[in-house]
């Protein structure tokens, strides 16, 4: 989007799928899990429609899931929340607070 802040903040190209990807997030303590759809990522993070409430839940850092077993998937913060959409930013080693 022309004059968009958040569109002018990115570093890297974006790929959008059209009717989104089945992924889930997960806490990092396992404590809560919701199914969701990835609609668009990049190298440093991805927008996600999250079925159900997300109020509520710790959900400033969790999992990413992109396989049903568990061996895909990122460390993510939570960046923006628009309703039911949320943005996040896959964490490296390097991010992660102490």
């Amino acid at each position: 989007m022309p004059g968009s802040s958040t569109s002018e903040k990115r570093e890297a190209a974006r790929v959008e799928f059209s009717r989104g990807v089945d992924v889930h997030m997960v806490a990092i303590d396992g404590t809560w899990m919701r199914k969701c759809k990835m609609t668009d990522v990049s190298d440093g993070g991805a927008k996600l429609a999250v079925e159900g409430a997300i109020a509520g839940l710790a959900s400033k850092e969790f999992f990413l899931l992109f396989s049903t077993i568990g061996t895909a998937f990122r460390r993510c913060e939570l960046v923006w929340i628009n309703g039911n959409l949320i943005g996040v930013h896959f964490l490296r080693d390097k991010d992660r607070k102490a």
